[in-house]
């Protein structure tokens, strides 16, 4: 099955404990072409643990939207993969092969599976062959700097059906320190025919303008540059067909806070999850500190309400 179509270059990336409904929703009022969810754990999946299922919360307002599995037994990946066709009928399902985090890579999966090529090219064989659904792959650089693995594990997963493949060129070991290699992505990119989606360091509509035309990828997919700044999405697009972009000013922050308010009181989101991304929102803004301060004393979302910022707002 062939990569869809997107309105958009851009993609929200699957981001451990950021990418609830109402921030993903935000994204896509924003312009993001695409999003993920949250990294789903295969083996609880294919048990059907419950607290796993609760985390795959869908709405029709957010197509084309991306499910992200990770895990290392074949047979576990396969069966989560077809519980997510059959329940939830996403526009892509993806397969981690880049997660850095110490818990992850303990249980031989995220960034440490790169170095068992045969077993990823069984993974993404036996997916493709029984889904409908495209599936895809996230990858790293390699495990350490021993030796790049993108490219031939890239072609491997091209080999056995992959419909796209997402490069974040770093290093198991960097994690997300350091800076980003986007030469590896240029050599994917070079090497298999499938959409390749470009990640790491997009801070801005200049970073993304800059890694498509150092790289030739097809998409670029923004993490940590999204999540202090949503609209980073509308100003990749107005920037890449304009050549100009509207910046960010406190006012837009404080409009983007009330629009991720009302989008979490309407999917009934956790006020724990609501503080966090309150939080990243007002970084950069004068006085921010201050609002933090109170908002980390919030008891509900009414008490988050009563601490945005009213009126106007300079600089």
């Amino acid at each position: 099955m062939a990569f869809p179509k997107i309105a958009s270059k851009t993609i929200l990336a699957p981001m451990a404990g950021i990418n609830d409904l109402p921030y993903r929703l935000l994204c896509k009022e924003m312009g993001c072409g695409m999003t993920y969810s949250e990294m789903i754990s295969a083996p609880a999946l294919a048990r059907k643990n419950k607290a796993t299922i609760s985390m795959i919360d869908q709405s029709k307002e957010e197509r084309p939207f991306g499910l992200q599995l990770f895990g290392q037994k074949t047979s576990e990946i396969v069966k989560a993969a077809v519980f997510l066709e059959e329940n939830y009928h996403p526009d892509v399902i993806d397969f981690n092969l880049g997660c850095p985090a110490a818990k992850i890579i303990r249980q031989g999966a995220g960034s440490v599976l790169m170095l068992r090529k045969s077993r990823v090219a069984e993974i993404v064989r036996e997916c493709t062959g029984v889904l409908k659904t495209p599936f895809t792959v996230k990858i790293r650089k390699g495990f350490d700097a021993k030796k790049v693995l993108a490219l031939e594990i890239a072609k491997v997963c091209e080999d056995a059906g992959a419909a796209a493949i997402t490069v974040h060129p770093r290093w198991q070991v960097q994690g997300y320190s350091g800076k980003a290699d986007w030469s590896i992505i240029k050599q994917v990119k070079e090497l298999v025919s499938v959409p390749v989606i470009g990640n790491g360091d997009i801070f801005g509509p200049h970073d993304a303008a800059r890694m498509m035309e150092e790289t030739g990828c097809d998409y670029v997919m923004i993490g940590r540059g999204a999540m202090k700044n949503p609209m980073i999405f509308q100003q990749i697009n107005d920037f890449l067909k304009k050549g100009k972009y509207a910046e960010m000013t406190d006012e837009r922050r404080v409009s983007q806070i009330k629009q991720y308010i009302t989008l979490a009181e309407k999917n009934n989101e956790n006020v724990v999850r609501v503080k966090l991304h309150f939080q990243h929102f007002t970084t950069g803004m004068k006085g921010g500190g201050e609002i933090r301060k109170f908002a980390g004393k919030a008891k509900s979302i009414e008490d988050l309400k009563n601490v945005i910022p009213k009126g106007n707002i300079t600089q």
